[in-house]
Order: structure tokens, then sequence, then C-alpha cells
């Protein structure tokens, strides 16, 4: 039996919640799934190509965010007005998906901030909904935003997917959700990227090789990583600082000023060259800009940071692990099915550069524990992350609700 299922993404640029439904999907294909995408235009369409010839395409996608770090409020509130002018290109995308395609069996959206796109699906293509929660809801039941999404889960949502115990926690008890983690490709590219090759291998062989993957945003705590090496330099320690990520915009003039005043913006690429001199931070902090070769980088990390503002570990966190690399992670309560303080990696305060700093002296100084932890971050990889297994229990859940709908 073939499944044919509308996949909603709203994100254009091509960042851990696309990779995470790249992953999936380039396994389901050879599960019997059918896959149909509807999507911002960016460079994730790009990787949805490789596996489905069938993409409808949107210059933007509304949102409604209340996600625990990017819910409205005060001059947030501002947001709303680019979700009211995506609507109309949203609508028209969803009204050609419909004309093209005719008819689905499931829709899959892949974040809930999504969850407008995705209510018109359900009733344009009257087909169950998944809705996959990636980041970390509010939980705030004073908040009718709070209270009307979690209607809205118990109404007009079929099946929620979370992607591990920290995101489920924030959802309400009562709903049935599924536990599904993410999952990585682990095959190395055959071919790297020969300016990356030779960058890493330039790199002291004695030192200690502490990595950082993702956008380099504030909110991830690149900012804190910068005062950490700052830090760390008076130290005498041998730590290169290995940044792996692109900027995803570069604005300037009036709209990044006004950005910056609202603390809309995000983007550290105006701070970081200033931060490098005033550091003395040349020699030790190595901007390696993005690439696809994520799993050559792991394999020649000894530790990875991810000291992000959100209190979650993210993705990179078990995608190093199956290099048997530890983290150091800025998360107060993580479940263990992602994360595990003084077993997987070391746990830290967000926003406290003090901390990261020591965090990272100790892997320095205790090259044992080190590799310890790294071997139980890969134990746990290989039980939670692996992309066939997880595969198979999403396709169970599509195989679930389309029985429940018809039935």
């Amino acid at each position: 039996m073939t499944l044919k299922v509308l996949y909603i993404d709203g994100d254009g640029p091509m960042g851990g919640a696309s990779r995470s439904l790249y992953e999936a999907v380039s396994r389901l294909v050879g599960m019997g799934v059918s896959p149909y995408f509807l999507v911002s235009s960016g460079t994730a369409s790009d990787f949805y190509r490789k596996v489905s010839g069938e993409l409808v395409e949107t210059r933007g996608m509304s949102k409604f965010d209340n996600t625990r770090y990017g819910y409205y409020r005060n001059a947030r509130w501002l947001i709303v007005l680019r979700e009211i002018f995506h609507a109309p290109f949203m609508i028209s995308a969803l009204l050609r998906a419909k004309r093209k395609w005719r008819n689905v069996d499931v829709i899959h959206v892949n974040e809930f901030v999504y969850i407008l796109p995705a209510l018109l699906a359900k009733w344009l293509f009257r087909a169950p909904l998944v809705v996959h929660v990636r980041a970390l809801a509010r939980v705030d039941q004073a908040s009718w935003r709070v209270r009307l999404l979690n209607s809205i889960f118990r109404r007009y949502v079929d099946r929620v997917v979370a992607i591990d115990g920290n995101v489920r926690n924030t959802l309400p008890a009562e709903l049935h959700v599924e536990i599904i983690n993410n999952s990585f490709n682990t095959v190395n590219s055959a071919n790297p990227a020969r300016a990356f090759v030779d960058r890493l291998a330039a790199l002291d062989e004695q030192s200690l090789k502490v990595g950082f993957v993702g956008n380099l945003h504030l909110s991830k705590g690149v900012l804190e990583i910068f005062e950490a090496a700052s830090l760390l330099r008076r130290t005498g320690r041998k730590i290169d600082f290995v940044l792996v990520g692109g900027i995803t915009i570069e604005d300037k003039g009036p709209k990044a000023w006004v950005l910056s005043k609202l603390g809309f913006a995000q983007n550290f690429g105006s701070e970081m060259k200033r931060l490098i001199r005033e550091g003395q931070l040349e020699d030790t902090l190595h901007l390696m800009g993005p690439t696809l070769d994520i799993k050559y980088v792991y394999d020649r990390l000894d530790v990875l940071l991810f000291p992000s503002h959100f209190d979650a570990p993210g993705r990179p966190v078990f995608e190093a692990g199956f290099s048997a690399v530890p983290s150091i992670v800025a998360a107060e309560n993580p479940t263990p099915d992602t994360f595990v303080p003084n077993e997987t990696g070391l746990a830290v305060p967000a926003k406290d550069p003090r901390a990261l700093a020591d965090a990272i002296a100790y892997m320095y100084d205790h090259p044992d524990e080190r590799v310890r932890m790294g071997r139980n971050a890969q134990e746990l990889a290989l039980r939670n992350f692996m992309p066939e297994t997880n595969a198979k229990k999403l396709l169970n859940v599509y195989k679930s609700v389309v029985t429940q709908y018809l039935g």
C-alpha cells in the first residue's frame, strides 16, 4: 500500500528541522510513502527535490509562533504583520497544491508554528493531520494563546509527534503524543570540500578541538562561546574553537537598525570581527563557514558546544554523539533520551560564559572523562537516533491515523 503524504515546511533555509524531515522522508520513500511537499522557497527545497518531484513553493508561509522563545510579546507583536503579508501567498500555494494533487492520505506539518496552513490543508484535502513539534512550546495556562493551541490540538490534530521528552513535557499531559527522536545520516561524504579539509588539517594536532555547528545566531549562544574563548586564552591551554555554520542574513542600513532596536535581529555577523580582534582570538577561534559534510566535522572534534538560550539539547548534540563526541549543553533539566549530564557531556547555565569556559577547561584537564562521556554519547545516539528505526515509527503513525480516520 502506497501512502501519499503531504509535507508542509515553512522554513525556507535548510536548517535543523528541514534536515530532520529530509532524513526521515529519504527513508520513508523506500517503505511505501509517496512524498508531496508544500514549502517556502529556499535552500531546503533543493534537498526535498532529491526525494520527490512533487513540490509546490510559496514566497512565505504564515506562522502562529507560540514557542517558549519566539512567542509574541511587546514589540514582537509587529511580526504578525509579516504573517499577514505571507497569507495570500500561502493560500495561493495551497490551492495550487489541491488542483495539482487532488487528494493525499496524510498531512504532516513539520513544526507546530505552521498550524494555520496545516488546518487549511486538512480542510482542503479532508485528510488526517500529523503535527510535528520540534520546539519547546510555551507553557502558561493563563495565556489565551496556549489554551487556544491546546484546544486546536485536541479537536483538529489527529496525532502529535514530539522530537524528545523535553518537547513532550511542554505539551498537555492528556494529549496523545508519540515521541520519535530525530535522525542523522552517519555516512561521510566521499569528497568533502578541499578547503574545509585543509583548514581542519592545519589545526594543532595537540590542541583540544571544541566545535559549534549551526547558524551563527546570538540565540544559539555564539556570543558566550567568543567570551569563553577569550577567558580560556589567558590560561595557556591549547584549545581550538571550530565554528561551523553560516550567517543566515546580512542586513544593513535602516532595516538592520530597526530590527536591532526592536530586539528582532539575531545576526551575529557584524560583531564577529570586532570580538576576534579585541579578544586576540585570531589563532584560537576559526570561522569555517557552512558545509554539508557535517559528519566529517564531528569526526575531527573532541567536544561539541551547544550553549543555546532555548534550554534544550539541539540536533548537533546527538549528531556529534555518533562520532563519540561529548557535548557541553545549556539545559537545566534535559530528559535522558537526548542528553545525560555528567554521562554524555556537561550541563551549564545558559548565558554564562564563565561556566562554559570552566566546562571546557574540565574537558581539557580530564581526557579520560571526556572519552568516557563520548562513548556514552555514542551509545545513546545509536539507541535513539538511527534513521531507519525512527522512519519506521513515523510510518506506523501514518498507518494508524489513516486507519482511525477511515474507521
